[in-house]
Parts: C-alpha cells; structure tokens; sequence
C-alpha cells in the first residue's frame, strides 16, 4: 500500500551527542547500536526504505531522550534550536515531500519552548512537537513532568498554534528503578517505557488538562503504551476514591483517550492489538507509524498492508487520519 504516512521516526546526528550515559547502551547488542547509528542521520538510506514501505511522508523527530535529558536549561535550549535547524537542513528543505518534523523543546525553560515552537511551526512548517517524556531540569535525578504548573504556557501555546504533541517513552528517574533491579532491560521498551508513558498520559487527563483546554491533541505510540485496554479498568477503579484524590478532570479516562488522543501502531505489528484499539477508540484516531530505525520499515508495513482492516479503515490509518491532523 503506498501513500502512508509515518509519525514516529527518529533522528540523530553527529552533532548532538548527549551527556548522559544512556543505560540502553549497556545492555543492548553492539552490532543494533551501531547500526542505528548508520540510519539514525543518513536520509537516503531512509528514503530508499520509504520507497520499498510504501512510505510516503516520514515525520522526523529527535531520539530519546533528546532534550529532555538535558540537565542544564541554558544548554537545552541551544541544543534544541540546534537540532531543530539541522533537521530541518539535513532533511526537511532538501526533501520537502517526503519528510516533515516534530519540533525538539527545552521544557525545562517552558518560555523559551513557546519561543521555539513558535519559530519552527510558523516559519520551517513544523507539524507539531515530540516530548520525549518529563524533562531533567538541574539535574538527572530531578524530573518535571507536563501536567505541572509551570508547563502551562506551554499548553495554551500548544491549544492556539492547533498542533499536536507527540509523548515519547523514556525510561523513569534513577530513584524510580527499584523494581527493575536485576532486570535492567525491564527498564526499556520492552516494559518500562510503556509504564512510564502511560502514567504521563494519565497525569494530562486527571490534572483537567483538557477541559482547559479541550482542542489539544496528544499522540502516543505502540497503540497507546496499553491505555485502550486498561482505560475501563481505571474508571471502574476511579469511582471508589474521593472526589479530591481521583483528579480535577470531568470526564471518564476513556472519553479523553478518544477525543484528545491519538494512538500508532509504532513497534507494535500484531493483529489482535490493533483490533482491540479500533475497539476502543475507533479508526478515526489510530495513525500508522513504524518507530524507525528501531524498528523495520519493511515489517511493520507489510503487517499493516495484510492486517484485518477494511480497505476505508486502512487508507484512514495509512494515512488519512495523519493528514488531517497534521493539516497537510
């Protein structure tokens, strides 16, 4: 099937090393690592890829956890401005119609987020931001998540540019791991990720975030990190708890998950997950993505050219869905 459009598609270049070791390096296979590093910032690799996936359109985003990680403002801040010009240098004027951007942000300082998400939407066409979870701000044990106060300028920023933003997993602060001693790959895709983002999303909605705000949309990937499936679950549980404990949101879990939400099918190419989502949530909000270089182009396509949609649904997934939300 041609014409689709990726969402969650990842990028690095040679200039944006980041401080932190990244554990994930530890406990990964060296020949992966290397050759992510070989498809991370090299676009005609990637277009050839596109072309043999039926790809049309690839929005390209900073890896985790970028900016995020950054525990010096002032630097995240240079570093984001940077990584958004040479994304857009790199790939975006060169290939113009076949790869757009997720705007990096330095949440850390959410004034000059505004700033540049500002700058990248109006004047480059960015479609949007990636937040690659909370925000290290002073520190690597120290984390700021997006519901909390002084991220709300960023929001009515977000809610009057008519953007979405993409949540990326990342794995939790240091002084959260206990339960994964021992099992370090626990820690990562695999499991930790989804745990992570998950709980970020549920913040959003129990922090009234939508009410505020009611036109902002949220894209989360791997068919929303299990929300579609546990979201009866937690309303059920909700209802037992005290008004002041359970969150300042109105409605239930799942009407913000269908109405302020949506999911990819990023890293995630089985059958019977998909048909749960479009259970759950409808078509009208389900996006195709393949998580690239992490994951193959290639696969994820030739799963979702074969999975049990309608022909109407799949060409909405493939890339209906992704037009209009992103206004192309």
């Amino acid at each position: 099937m041609n014409k689709k459009i990726a969402l969650e598609e990842h990028f690095q270049l040679p200039s944006y090393q980041p401080d932190p070791v990244n554990l994930l390096g530890k406990i990964t296979e060296q020949s992966y690592i290397a050759e992510l590093g070989r498809r991370l910032g090299d676009p005609i690799i990637r277009l050839a890829e596109m072309d043999q996936s039926g790809i049309e359109l690839s929005v390209l985003s900073l890896t985790t956890p970028g900016i995020q990680g950054e525990i010096d403002p002032i630097q995240a801040v240079r570093r984001a401005r940077q990584m958004n010009d040479e994304l857009f240098e790199t790939f975006i004027r060169p290939y113009s119609n076949r790869f757009a951007g997720f705007a990096a942000l330095p949440l850390q300082d959410p004034k000059a987020a505004v700033e540049e998400m500002t700058r990248v939407v109006r004047d480059m066409g960015f479609k949007g931001a990636m937040i690659n979870g909370f925000s290290n701000n002073g520190g690597p044990e120290k984390g700021e998540y997006l519901d909390e106060e002084k991220v709300l300028p960023f929001w009515e920023a977000v809610a009057k540019l008519e953007v979405p933003v993409y949540i990326h997993p990342r794995m939790p602060l240091e002084g959260q791991r206990r339960i994964y001693d021992g099992y370090p790959v626990l820690m990562g895709s695999a499991w930790g990720f989804g745990v992570e983002t998950a709980t970020h999303a549920l913040r959003l909605i129990l922090s009234g975030l939508f009410d505020r705000f009611p036109n902002i949309k949220i894209v989360l990937g791997h068919f929303g990190e299990t929300l579609p499936y546990a979201a009866s679950r937690i309303d059920h549980r909700l209802q037992f708890h005290t008004r002041e404990s359970r969150g300042k949101q109105k409605g239930k879990v799942i009407d913000y998950l269908r109405k302020n939400f949506y999911f990819t099918t990023s890293g995630f190419s089985h059958d019977q997950a998909l048909m749960n989502a479009v259970s759950e949530i409808g078509t009208d909000h389900l996006l195709f993505s393949a998580d690239y270089p992490f994951e193959d182009l290639r696969e994820a396509s030739t799963w979702f050219d074969r999975s049990p949609l309608s022909e109407s649904d799949r060409q909405k997934i493939a890339y209906q869905n992704a037009k209009a939300l992103l206004k192309l």
